[in-house]
């Protein structure tokens, strides 16, 4: 604990603080005096692709591997990296590196990172742990208690875990007729769509189990693969998916209640698919994006708006922010769980990584064009 009240005090500690700033040093000195790590400080690797990072998690050999993503517009992600330069240097048998959300989409995108700074745990090449915003406590928290345990099998055993997960998500799906998959439990949701949805099934009278994946990283990441189903909350009945929110809201009071334990039908309400195709058909270029191209709410949406504006490419834009039914039911829609989404004549393009391969083969222009 006296390891983590140092990170504490490095960051939040003054000049002033004499008491602090000599116990740290001298911590420091006794360090370097007993083992010889401390002359030898930790590095944070710049990751610039997917082969990058496989390349150092196959280095770790199974020992920790801290990710940050960041991007140079979020004042926060400075502090963030200073904290991971720190963690780096005193933990030596763990590996850190960072990389540019909006530059390296693929990897955003693989570990659903939607807003920066977002830090990454991994172990053996599987996430073990994450810290959404600058949290500074819960960082060097986490990242004490996953360095300080045994190693995780390496690459070689990577298929024997991922058979492991998928027979505990199988295992979990089905232990109640109808299972809930939410953030918190139904007491206490931890978020508003899985407080909505308890209610609609409490209105219901519906008679169902929860899983609260905010208590096991591995089930709230591997669930979103194995279902093909990329938010939370998400209904099972008999170990069939039934949906998100956006279903079960649709109108509620129109399907069979889960305490029948009878399935609403699988394709998408026609009257949201009939507004959906209406949408990304509103103009020749269509953006769905979080925010205005004036006032981007986040940074993925902001490049892809300048870069579009960067080409001369005329284009108009919806807002998802303002609208969950198309923010959720777009992504069933176009199979295409991210944004910003690109439409044109509406044909989904892509997102951010297609554009902008699109743009470095100069061939954008060309596609929206066909």
């Amino acid at each position: 604990m006296s390891w983590l009240l140092s990170i504490w005090d490095w960051i939040f500690g003054g000049d002033d603080n004499a008491t602090t700033t000599t116990t740290r040093n001298t911590d420091k000195k006794e360090e370097q005096e007993s083992t010889g790590v401390a002359k030898m400080s930790g590095s944070v690797e710049d990751i610039k692709s997917a082969d990058e990072l496989l390349k150092l998690a196959n280095e770790a050999k199974g020992s920790l591997v801290v990710i940050h993503f960041w991007a140079d517009w979020a004042p926060q992600c400075k502090q963030v990296d200073d904290v991971v330069a720190e963690l780096a240097k005193r933990t030596p048998n763990a590996r850190f590196g960072r990389v540019e959300a909006e530059a390296v989409v693929e990897l955003s995108e693989k570990f659903t990172v939607t807003a920066v700074p977002t830090i990454i745990l991994l172990k053996g090449g599987n996430v073990v742990d994450r810290v959404d915003g600058a949290n500074v406590p819960e960082l060097a928290s986490k990242v004490e208690k996953h360095a300080t345990a045994p190693a995780a099998p390496a690459a070689s055993g990577q298929q024997s875990s991922v058979c492991d997960l998928d027979a505990k998500l199988r295992k979990l799906i089905h232990a109640a007729p109808v299972m809930l998959f939410m953030k918190g439990t139904p007491d206490e949701p931890r978020c508003g769509f899985s407080r909505t949805m308890v209610e609609l099934l409490k209105s219901q009278d519906a008679e169902y189990s929860s899983f609260n994946i905010l208590a096991d990283p591995e089930v709230r990441q591997g669930l979103k693969t194995f279902s093909n189903w990329p938010t939370y909350p998400q209904l099972y009945i008999d170990g069939e998916l039934v949906g998100g929110l956006d279903i079960i809201k649709w109108p509620h009071n129109h399907h069979p209640c889960p305490h029948h334990h009878q399935s609403p039908p699988s394709r998408r309400p026609c009257a949201c698919a009939c507004r959906l195709k209406k949408l990304t058909h509103q103009s020749p270029v269509m953006l769905f994006m979080k925010g205005t191209p004036d006032a981007p709410r986040c940074g993925f949406s902001r490049t892809m708006a300048q870069l579009l504006r960067d080409q001369d490419i005329a284009f108009d834009y919806y807002d998802i922010l303002g609208d969950e039914e198309v923010r959720q039911g777009l992504k069933t829609f176009s199979n295409w769980p991210t944004y910003p989404q690109l439409y044109s004549k509406g044909n989904l393009i892509g997102g951010l990584d297609i554009v902008k391969e699109l743009i470095e083969m100069d061939s954008l222009k060309d596609e929206l064009n066909q």
